[in-house]
């Protein structure tokens, strides 16, 4: 902060949840001028923009998502001085007509967010980022700081160059993150979901992301989870905005604590009770794996981040690197590949290789908390017996124990329905104003809240996050919130839980739907509804309907089905004609899988086998 008060350039490297954003805000408010903030993410910016609104901070976002006249408004306070942040996406900062109009606004000093981006050598490289060297050439006068939370020694000089700073002040906070427990464990498909639900069934306290690597794998394990009765909700690029926002915001609020999504969810995610993020296959590289397992345990207390990967990971990253036509940046990708592998498969320490791989040398070689040197999650160590992907395990490794990472009990050291009531006094606050739950509150200021239960104004002025103007906004509302739950008012039930998927889709089925519609009304990808119906089919719960399967294609399939097994899909799509869907297949080998065991079950035995 003193480096950009001063009129240096900076570059700041700090581990998810290190306090990055304040580093700039701070001092915006200090020079009193306009600090335009360079974002990759619209969703992230009007959250932190939003963010500020509500603590009377004049902040502003200009994207597309705005409307023409929008635009010009907003165009024109900024050029009135009226904000102390504005925040770009670098596409509207490559426009020739933002660098004309940004010449009238008074800006104190360049961020740019995410600076990693802008290196080929980063893991989230955007070519758009390259533009960014137009601000040494067009404003050399003000300065620019860089703010990352994953860029390695090589990348930190790339970005000092791109980015032409001048004798930067560097800032770079250590690596380790001594409250998180890593843990790794390659797994057979046919148990990394049972592992999965043994896990969720674990953290009982506090919300989990898990990561899957495609979108029809984050649609089937949220429909896998459900039929298992742990609600969660999915997050993906093709989900519509509205609807992706709304699953973020249930997650973001406590109403569903479980979220399912592809890289695409975490950037900029401010949830400090995030207790577990669970991979379900291998990252790209370590800074990714760095980056979005960082966003545990943001509150300090322990959180575990497990990484469940499966050998058919690597080739599906090796396939998609072979994709990559530009010969350096493949280069660059099988490098990254490589660490990752290297990292997975090793027994060193976790956090040390970590520190290692981003050029911290840390002095002690045990962290005494990772797998490698000291234990796994409990649950991530108990036997599963006979996983079956729709009927869950049973035993004591799936009772349901309130516990936290380390595997101790965790005492509540609030009345529940307490946070419950507030939870709910927040998350109506929030729809109301069209803005995610914490910037209402935080859970750790909303935690607080419960604990010291303030009777007056004076009181709450003295919790964390509460200052002057979110006590004008929400002071004597939250008062009068405590003041009904003294009096006996209680949360209302949340609504009854959806179905499971797989009962949803029969129910769906005997209405008269296609599968086409079940598709839309259950907001899934038809493949995602075609694998529920093939597991049913498979289990006898169901019967193959005209309709599905294209009657002159359903033969071609069988035949091939004859030749080849019914083991591997892929084989069979590769020696079928091209018009024969994935999804046709994969319903004939689910009937044929079916007849097979009812075959074999109605197969008589042997005279010799039923003497034994």
């Amino acid at each position: 902060m003193h480096s950009l008060l001063e009129g240096n350039d900076a570059c700041v490297v700090m581990p998810t949840g290190g306090g990055k954003s304040l580093c700039y805000q701070l001092p915006a408010l200090v020079v009193g001028k306009t600090v335009i903030v360079i974002s990759p993410l619209i969703a992230l910016m009007q959250d932190q923009a939003a963010q500020l609104r509500q603590m009377g901070i004049p902040a502003a976002v200009l994207n597309s998502a705005l409307t023409s006249t929008q635009q010009f408004q907003t165009i024109h306070r900024a050029r009135q001085g009226e904000y102390r942040l504005l925040y770009l996406s670098p596409e509207r900062l490559a426009r020739e007509d933002t660098i004309a109009w940004l010449r009238q606004v008074p800006v104190g000093f360049f961020a740019i967010d995410e600076a990693h981006c802008i290196s080929e050598w980063g893991h989230e490289f955007r070519p758009e980022y390259r533009h960014l060297c137009c601000l040494r050439q067009q404003f050399p006068e003000l300065p620019i700081a860089a703010f990352t939370a994953s860029a390695t020694r090589r990348v930190r000089h790339d970005i000092l160059n791109q980015l032409q700073l001048r004798n930067p002040h560097k800032y770079i906070a250590s690596f380790h993150r001594p409250n998180l427990r890593y843990a790794i464990q390659e797994c057979a498909p046919s148990v990394q979901l049972e592992l999965l639900v043994q896990g969720l069934r674990h953290y009982s306290i506090g919300s989990v992301i898990v990561y899957a690597p495609t979108i029809a794998r984050v649609e089937e394990t949220v429909d896998f989870l459900g039929d298992h009765r742990i609600a969660a909700v999915p997050y993906h690029g093709q989900m519509e905005t509205d609807l992706r926002r709304k699953n973020q915001e249930r997650w973001m609020s406590d109403e569903v604590r479980v979220l399912v999504g592809t890289i695409a969810f975490g950037l900029g995610i401010n949830k400090a009770s995030v207790r577990a993020v669970i991979h379900l296959s291998l990252p790209k590289s370590i800074e990714q794996y760095y980056q979005e397992a960082g966003r545990a345990g943001r509150d300090g207390e322990p959180a575990d981040c497990v990484l469940l990967w499966q050998k058919r990971d690597a080739g599906l990253l090796a396939h998609f690197i072979e994709q990559i036509t530009d010969p350096a940046e493949r280069e660059r990708a099988w490098e990254r590949y490589h660490v990752m592998r290297a990292f997975v498969e090793s027994n060193a320490c976790r956090h040390r290789q970590i520190c290692l791989h981003f050029g911290e040398l840390p002095k002690w070689a045990s962290c005494g908390k990772c797998d490698a040197c000291a234990s796994k999650p409990e649950w991530l160590s108990t036997r599963l017996e006979e996983p079956n992907p729709r009927v869950p395990s049973t035993g004591s490794a799936l009772t349901e124990k309130p516990s936290r990472p380390g595997d101790q009990v965790r005492t509540p050291t609030v009345d529940p329905e307490l946070r419950e009531y507030l939870r709910e006094w927040r998350r109506t606050t929030a729809k109301q104003q069209r803005v995610s739950a914490f910037i209402v509150m935080y859970d750790t200021t909303l935690e607080e809240v419960c604990r010291k239960r303030p009777t007056s104004l004076a009181g709450l002025l003295q919790i964390s996050g509460i200052g002057q103007r979110k006590l004008e906004l929400y002071g004597q509302q939250i008062l009068d919130a405590l003041a009904r739950f003294g009096h006996g008012v209680r949360a209302a039930p949340l609504p009854e839980k959806a179905p499971p998927p797989a009962e949803e889709t029969k129910r769906l089925l005997a209405e008269g739907r296609t599968l086409e519609e079940i598709a839309t009304i259950r907001g899934r990808q038809v493949a995602t509804v075609v694998g529920t119906v093939a597991t049913l089919l498979e289990k006898g719960e169901l019967e193959l309907q005209a309709g599905w399967v294209d009657p002159q294609r359903q033969p071609i399939i069988e035949d091939a089905c004859a030749r080849l097994g019914l083991q591997s899909l892929k084989l069979l799509k590769e020696a079928l004609p091209e018009e024969v869907s994935f999804e046709e297949i994969r319903l004939v080998v689910a009937r044929l899988r079916r007849k097979q065991v009812l075959d074999s079950q109605n197969t008589p035995a042997s005279p010799q086998k039923e003497a034994d």
